[in-house]
């Protein structure tokens, strides 16, 4: 199962390295990976968040199938990229074939643009809650909650809410031992094994 992670300039690294890591380590029964992981950006270099500099897997136009597309937030996500016509095209148009579309903190701006939120609840970092409401009237803005489940969409809150969402998609995906099992080997702490999970349907 392919999960692509978008990259760009500015993203938030805990955004896009928390789900890489939890997808990518991630395996079944018989210790096989269950994921493959790789980035997509508009170039082939981008530089992330206070000088990181990442080469992306792939680029936009030659990017392979993507069930579980990831969308990370940032400066660059909220000043930058939700104004970008070309990635906001690609997203919807990857969207229609993902079985799962992810925003992480401040990529539920992007992904707002889209208008794919139009209708649906979401949340994103605590910071820009009131911002995310005045600007996207047609959602349904959720406070408090680690992630909001609308189906095909899901919207983390900020930062390190990406890795529970990640967990919580695998759960999705696959079953609720797996992703303890990843948690466990991240040495991450979860509510996944308390059986009380921060989702909004």
């Amino acid at each position: 199962m392919n999960v692509g992670i978008l990259l760009f300039d500015e993203v938030e690294v805990l955004d896009f390295a928390g789900p890489f890591e939890a997808f990518a380590i991630t395996t079944d029964q018989n210790h096989q990976k269950i994921f493959n992981v790789f980035t997509i950006a508009e170039k082939e270099e981008i530089s992330a968040r206070n000088g990181l500099i990442v080469k992306s897997t792939y680029q936009l136009e030659n990017t392979p199938s993507i069930d579980v597309l990831v969308i990370p937030g940032g400066y660059g996500a909220e000043t930058v990229e939700l104004y970008n016509r070309t990635l906001l095209d690609w997203i919807k148009q990857r969207h229609q074939t993902t079985k799962i579309t992810l925003s992480v903190c401040t990529g539920a701006f992007i992904l707002a643009e889209t208008g794919l939120l139009d209708g649906l609840s979401a949340t994103t970092h605590w910071m820009d809650l009131q911002r995310f409401e005045d600007d996207y009237p047609k959602i349904n803005v959720i406070r408090n909650v680690r992630y909001v489940d609308q189906g095909k969409i899901i919207t983390s809150a900020g930062i390190s809410s990406g890795i529970h969402a990640s967990l919580y998609v695998i759960t999705t995906l696959f079953d609720r031992d797996i992703a303890i099992d990843t948690a466990k080997r991240m040495e991450f702490d979860t509510d996944l094994a308390h059986h009380s999970l921060s989702n909004i349907k």
